[in-house]
């Protein structure tokens, strides 16, 4: 494989049982989790499910640390994306970071045609809301999105991938080898959940 990844010792021997998957927008990341939570039986939460009432009107930045305090106090969970109004609560209490980092090129062809193909269809996203093309090209349009938050997302990424401390990190630079990765979770322990350690050719510190 050829990802980058870090394991500290003091999470080396136990499982992964909370899990953030983050990443670029249009990166794979609410897929991503999905499989990963499928794959380990560990609960899954969509941020958007969230954060977004219907007629995609934002629910109060309160109420949202307020509902994901209450994710990041169980035991176990996989979570697909962490916003900036809320990751202070969140990081904490994450044992795994799943950090999707791949070239801008890849994501932004992605969120693209995942844009059009929603505008088309008009299937619900989250709480009944749907995606129109007079929305994706407007001010507030995940394309643009996209462009401004690429850089600051990337960098957080990687500054944790470098951290001494903090969470355990695996940084996918190709979608391939996340699909590789997400294979074997269902192998790792009895319990479903992610081992991860030195089989996975992975350095411990």
């Amino acid at each position: 494989m050829t990802y980058c990844d870090r394991v500290p010792r003091s999470t080396n021997s136990s499982p992964s049982r909370r899990i953030l998957v983050y990443g670029v927008t249009g990166s794979g990341k609410s897929t991503a989790a999905r499989r990963i939570a499928a794959r380990t039986w560990l609960p899954l939460t969509l941020a958007d499910e969230l954060t977004w009432a219907p007629g995609w009107v934002p629910v109060p930045e309160d109420e949202q640390r307020r509902r994901f305090a209450a994710v990041a106090a169980q035991d176990s969970w996989v979570l697909d994306t962490a916003y900036g109004a809320w990751l202070d609560v969140v990081l904490p209490r994450v044992d795994l970071v799943v950090g999707l980092d791949y070239p801008r090129w890849f994501s932004l062809q992605r969120v693209f045609r995942r844009s059009v193909m929603r505008a088309i269809d008009k299937k619900p996203i989250c709480n009944g809301n749907t995606e129109s093309f007079r929305a994706m090209l407007g001010r507030d349009s995940i394309i643009r999105w996209h462009f401004r938050s690429f850089g600051r997302k990337r960098r957080r990424m990687r500054a944790w991938a470098a951290a001494a401390e903090g969470p355990a990190v695996l940084l996918f630079t190709r979608s391939r080898d996340l699909e590789v990765w997400i294979d074997t979770l269902g192998d790792r322990s009895a319990n479903g959940t992610a081992a991860l350690g030195a089989e996975d050719g992975t350095e411990t510190r």
